[in-house]
């Protein structure tokens, strides 16, 4: 299968984290023609991703979305490993791990000891600031921030953030590299929420509190937003799309960041969602539920 742009280096892709996130990044990647690394803690973890997304592949294939044996090609540029040290020769690894600081942090300086020199460190936060991420590092000027948006397969625009001591060199490479996957490259500077989560704080934050307020039902406001808007989804749908424990997440981490900025502030019918297990479509109940009826 030919790759959907020019191929930004030689070398291998890393991703971290076999989540929805990561297995995506590892599919766009993989189908660009690069050979991929997918890391994890856990070899259960890495087994189900994949099977998933074998199993997503062979129904494109089936529907005439790919071409015939490209599901296999696909897979087949894909290798998985619970070690770190498997990224050795890759050119750019991008990690995708839960919005915890501290958790990225010791990612990218236990990387830096074993990638090459010039190898990319990409995060794809949503949120958390690259000059954060990269700092106590030898070498922060190669940690870049790479934010694709979810899902991966068919959402076109990647974020590219330079963190404070970011080069431009890093950022060049980033840009190119999202550009060969077929994505739509902008680049911004490192300010909470970046450009598209800053924007959609007001969208998702008007909609929990009209529901708050009893202004009007969600579905409502919902239904609005398609009809009027011309949104594809309303908050609510897209926050269950999301995830509403990521959405959260990103929420408190633009809160902090913006000194507790009172429209940024998070909502509690969210929290309360999140305490209760109840995450959107992953969990099969959100604000909507998601089951086999």
């Amino acid at each position: 299968m030919s790759g959907l742009g020019t191929k930004a280096f030689e070398g291998a892709v890393g991703v971290i984290g076999a989540g929805t996130m990561g297995i995506g990044i590892a599919q766009v990647s993989a189908q660009a023609g690069y050979d991929v690394i997918v890391y994890d803690i856990a070899e259960d973890v890495l087994a189900k991703a994949m099977a998933g997304l074998s199993k997503s592949l062979h129904k494109l294939e089936e529907k005439g979305k790919i071409a015939a044996g490209a599901a296999q090609q696909i897979l087949s540029r894909i290798r998985t490993s619970t070690e770190l040290e498997a990224f050795a020769g890759a050119a750019i690894v991008v990690e995708a791990a839960p919005e915890k600081l501290e958790l990225k942090k010791s990612i990218f300086q236990k990387l830096e000891s074993i990638v090459a020199p010039e190898a990319v460190l990409a995060s794809n936060t949503s949120s958390i600031p690259i000059t954060a991420v990269a700092g106590g590092m030898k070498s922060p000027e190669r940690v870049v921030g790479m934010h694709f948006f979810n899902p991966v397969p068919l959402m076109k625009l990647v974020e590219v953030i330079a963190g404070q001591r970011t080069e431009e060199k890093a950022v060049e490479v980033t840009n190119a590299f999202a550009k060969s996957l077929g994505k739509t490259a902008v680049t911004c500077i490192d300010t909470p929420g970046f450009i598209v989560n800053r924007v959609a704080r007001g969208f998702y934050g008007e909609g929990l509190r009209l529901v708050q307020e009893g202004v009007a039902d969600l579905e409502t406001i919902d239904k609005l937003a398609r009809l009027e808007g011309n949104f594809r989804m309303g908050p609510f749908e897209l926050m269950d799309l999301i995830g509403i424990d990521v959405n959260l997440a990103v929420s408190q981490s633009v809160y902090r960041a913006t000194y507790e900025e009172q429209r940024y502030r998070p909502n509690p019918i969210q929290e309360r969602m999140v305490q209760s297990g109840d995450f959107g479509r992953k969990t099969g109940r959100g604000f909507y539920r998601y089951d086999d009826k």
